[in-house]
C-alpha cells in the first residue's frame, strides 16, 4: 500500500465545481485584483468574525506586513518561538529588528508562557505566537503578558485555520493575525497566497497600503511599500474551498482520534496533546518517537510518506549563529527537533490507510 502525506489531486476531485471556477476566472482575464479577491476577503472575515481581511501574496509576506504595520523597526526586539518554521523569525529580521527566541511548551510545542517575561527588555515591542501544527498557542496567557508589558501580540496562523481557544478563533485575539494558504494548508490555494486579519481600521489600512506599493488607489503612493497581492485565480480557488474547511477540519480530527486509539500504549512514542480548552485542527499529526529517523526509514520502506517538521530548532540554524546562542539553550526545542515525526492526516485519508500506518509503527517497535 502507498500512503501519501497529502493527496491534493483527490482533494481537487472531491470539489467538482473547481474546474468550472478556474475556467471561468481565466476566461474573465482579470488576473490581479479581480472581484473574487474582495469576495474572499469578505467571506473569510465573516467566518472568523473580524472586521478586516487583507489578502497578500503569501503567508510570509502577511507576517512581514503585519510587523511593519505595527511599526516594528530597526533596534526593536520581537519574541518568537525557538521551534517553528523560519517565517516567524526571518520576517522580524527583515524589519531590521532582532528575533528573540523563547523555548516552547513540552506538551503543546507552542510558546511556553513561563519563558516569556525573562526575555522582555526595554527594546521588546511584540510577541509572535505560532499556532504550530494546528494547536492553539496559549493566547489568553500571552495576551495578559502583552497587556502587562504594553506589547503587541501577533498571531502566526499559517497552520491554525479555524483553531479555537476558549471559543475564539486563531487570529482574532492579538492585534493582528497572519495566515498562509500554501497548497498543503487546511485551506490551500493552487499556489502561494496569504492574508492578514485584524479588528483595527488603522492597521487594516496600513497593511492594505503597504501590500500595494504604498497605495490604496492607483498612483496614491503615500509611502513606499511592496508588491504582495493575492491573484484572482487563487482567490477564486479559496472561495470555492472555504465552505468545506470546517468539514475537512472535522475529518482531520477523526483521523487524529483513530491514530490516538491505534497507537495508544506504545511506550516509545508520545501522541499529540489535545487541550480541553482549545481545539486542534491537525494541520499536522505529529508524534514524538524514539529512534525517529529509523522509524521514518522503516515506514518509507512500506510506502508510507512521513515528514519532519522541523529537524532543527531555529536558533541552531546557520542563519542565526550570529545571535551566539549556546547549544542546548532551548532544551525543549532541541528535543523536539530530534523526535518529531509527522504522519499523514489529510482529510481524505482512508481509514484502512491509518490502520496500515499504525500497524507498521507497532511492527517497528516489536521487531
Amino acid at each position: 500500500m502507498e500512503v501519501l502525506f497529502n493527496d491534493l489531486k483527490k482533494l481537487h476531485q472531491s470539489i467538482p465545481e473547481l474546474n468550472e471556477v478556474i475556467q471561468r476566472t481565466v476566461s474573465d482575464f482579470n488576473f490581479i485584483r479581480g472581484k473574487q479577491v474582495t469576495q474572499f476577503e469578505e467571506s473569510f472575515k465573516a467566518v472568523l468574525g473580524v472586521n478586516h481581511c487583507v489578502t497578500t501574496g503569501n503567508g510570509t509576506d502577511a507576517l512581514f506586513i503585519a510587523l511593519r504595520s505595527l511599526g516594528i523597526n530597526p533596534g526593536d526586539e520581537v519574541i518568537t518561538p525557538a521551534f517553528s518554521w523560519i517565517s516567524s523569525s526571518e520576517t522580524i529580521s527583515l524589519c531590521g529588528a532582532k528575533p528573540v527566541f523563547a523555548d516552547v511548551d513540552s506538551q503543546t510545542y507552542t510558546l511556553d508562557p513561563d519563558r516569556i517575561e525573562e526575555k522582555i527588555t526595554d527594546r521588546t515591542k511584540a510577541i509572535v505566537a505560532v499556532h504550530l501544527y494546528g494547536q492553539a498557542a496559549h493566547l489568553e496567557i500571552l495576551k495578559k503578558i502583552c497587556d502587562k508589558h504594553h506589547l503587541f501580540l501577533i498571531e502566526d496562523c499559517a497552520q491554525g485555520h479555524l483553531t479555537l481557544e476558549y471559543g475564539k478563533y486563531a487570529g482574532t485575539v492579538g492585534e493582528i493575525g497572519a495566515f498562509s494558504f500554501y497548497p498543503t494548508k487546511n485551506l490551500g490555494a493552487y499556489g502561494d497566497a496569504g492574508c492578514i486579519v485584524t479588528n483595527s481600521d488603522t492597521l487594516a489600512e496600513k497593511a492594505r497600503r503597504f501590500a500595494n506599493h504604498g497605495a490604496l488607489l492607483k498612483d496614491d503612493h503615500l509611502v513606499e511599500g511592496m508588491n504582495s497581492r493575492m491573484d484572482t485565480l487563487q482567490a477564486a480557488v479559496l472561495l470555492a474551498k472555504l465552505p468545506h474547511l470546517k468539514r475537512w477540519n472535522e475529518m482531520r480530527n477523526l483521523n487524529a482520534q483513530l491514530y490516538d486509539q491505534l497507537l495508544d500504549g506504545i511506550a516509545e512514542i508520545i501522541l499529540p496533546l489535545q487541550r480541553p480548552d482549545a481545539s486542534h485542527t491537525f494541520h499536522l499529526y505529529v508524534i514524538r518517537a524514539q529512534q525517529r529517523d529509523e522509524l521514518k526509514r522503516w515506514l518509507a520502506n512500506y510506502g508510507i510518506q512521513t515528514l519532519v517538521h522541523y529537524p532543527q530548532a531555529l536558533p541552531d540554524l546557520p542563519a542565526y549563529h550570529y545571535l551566539g546562542h549556546d547549544k542546548g539553550a532551548f532544551p525543549v526545542a532541541g528535543m523536539l527537533a530530534k523526535e518529531v515525526l509527522s504522519l499523514p492526516v489529510h482529510p481524505l485519508l482512508h481509514l484502512d490507510a491509518i490502520q496500515y500506518v499504525a500497524d507498521r509503527i507497532r511492527g517497528f517497535y516489536k521487531k
